[in-house]
């Protein structure tokens, strides 16, 4: 036990809290027992400060782990601690890769279920929470495991609800078969927004995976330019040397925080420059290694500390496919600021889950890194807030540190429903975090 200073990937909304690390769901229960304020915390990924609580306690969750044996249907038993990282490299030997993983394999499995994350695959396997059978939740109230059918509106409230109803200790998922390490990978880069959106819209649904950067310096007709690539994995007869090989881990690391404003308007108007004259117009059927594909920001340890010691905001939000201009909007309005955003990924949405606190809908998601420093960056989160809101979109709070409780409210018109199931499995109300305060999400 520790008082320690803690802050999301973005680096910057920090506060103080007691720090422990349950080594069992026994453990958690007591924590849970003689506390007042507590919340889960995994690796430490999530942008903003769900994974806060000032003046609380926060209950790492690594000493949670185990993997077990993949059973023929693919299903294993994971301790919420476990990392996709480390997932990966148990099951992939096995001919088993994760159904879905965000751009990072640091992240707990806990952490995944909590923020419900989503990968490429949206648009066809949906999220995190789609391919879990089942978990054990540790509440103030009781121990439960909760499944799709058993204590459903539990279950589906813990799945995307930033840790507000329990601590998840052990979850089983249902793995993806797949025959090698490599994804076969289409390219193709575009010379504005336009022309990749209508792409994505009718050739998505021919691939498992699919992502596009999009350049958001250009402006005119070149405004959004972009490079997609689509893909899915490789069967063994259609790779030389087929292997099932985990990703090599990371090889460069950011040894101290970078000079503020390094990522600039002019640093990056020229980084993405190369970045585009260096993808080919076309280009059919790559092999990629997983590592490459899924996870290239992982090649590089504490690659956050290049956004300086004032950190940065990754602002994504998700908008139905009858608003797809909130996109273009959106887009606009960064390159007409000259708000730099360093890296912007944008990506087509299915269904989302049945969870009062669920981010995806069917249609578009584009999320954006802004580093921290221009005066205009405020006001520019702002308007983005108001074109997401008018377009009846709503902006990814496993990603947030700096949106108002109304605008919360107005973009999750089922909250409600989350904080009543909370508030029935936590009536005096022990978990919170800094997020949780801040929106208002569970009020009592």
């Amino acid at each position: 036990m520790s008082r320690q200073v803690l802050y999301g990937w973005g680096r910057t909304a920090p506060s103080a809290a007691t720090v422990v690390e349950p080594q069992s769901a026994h453990d958690v229960t007591a924590h849970l027992h003689t506390s007042t304020a507590a919340i889960a915390r995994g690796l430490g990924r999530s942008y903003g400060d769900a994974a806060q609580l000032a003046g609380g306690l926060v209950m790492v969750n690594r000493e949670l782990g185990g993997i077990s044996p993949v059973n023929p249907r693919g299903e294993v038993t994971v301790g919420a601690g476990v990392s996709i990282d480390e997932l990966i490299r148990e099951c992939l030997p096995q001919g088993w890769f994760v159904p879905v993983t965000p751009g990072t394999r640091q992240v707990t499995v806990g952490g995944a279920i909590a923020a419900d994350v989503h990968g490429k695959n949206h648009h066809v396997d949906g999220s995190f929470g789609h391919h879990l059978i089942s978990m054990e939740l540790v509440t103030p109230t009781g121990t439960f495991t909760v499944s799709p059918t058993s204590r459903p509106e539990l279950f589906w409230a813990t799945v995307g609800g930033m840790g507000l109803t329990g601590v998840v200790v052990e979850a089983t998922l249902r793995m993806l078969p797949v025959e090698t390490d490599r994804v076969l990978v289409d390219t193709q880069r575009f010379k504005d927004l336009d022309s990749v959106m209508s792409e994505m819209l009718s050739g998505d649904h021919r691939y498992r995976y699919s992502v596009a950067w999009v350049d958001c310096m250009t402006r005119g007709a070149s405004m959004g330019r972009a490079i997609l690539t689509r893909g899915d994995h490789a069967r063994r007869d259609q790779v030389e040397a087929p292997t099932l090989l985990p990703p090599r881990g990371s090889r460069i690391t950011v040894p101290f925080d970078a000079p503020s404003g390094l990522l600039n308007p002019a640093t990056i108007r020229l980084f993405n420059e190369a970045w585009y004259r260096a993808a080919p117009k076309s280009k059919v059927a790559q092999p990629q290694g997983i590592g490459s594909f899924f996870h290239p920001l992982d090649g590089v340890t504490a690659w956050n500390r290049l956004y300086g010691r004032r950190g940065f905001v990754q602002y994504q939000f998700a908008v139905p496919d009858s608003a797809g201009d909130a996109v273009r909007q959106s887009i606009e309005t960064l390159s007409n600021s000259k708000v730099p955003s360093f890296l912007a990924v944008l990506k087509r949405f299915g269904e989302g889950t049945p969870g009062g606190l669920s981010f995806p809908m069917p249609g578009w998601t584009l999320a954006l890194d802004l580093p921290v420093g221009p005066a205009a960056l405020p006001q520019v989160l702002n308007d983005l807030d108001d074109i997401v809101l008018a377009a009846g979109g709503r902006v990814y709070l496993a990603k947030d540190s700096r949106l108002e409780a109304h605008k919360a409210h107005a973009m999750y018109p089922r909250l409600h429903e989350f904080a009543t199931t909370c508030q029935e499995i936590d009536p005096q109300g022990i978990l919170s975090s800094d997020l949780a305060r801040r929106l208002q999400l569970i009020r009592k």
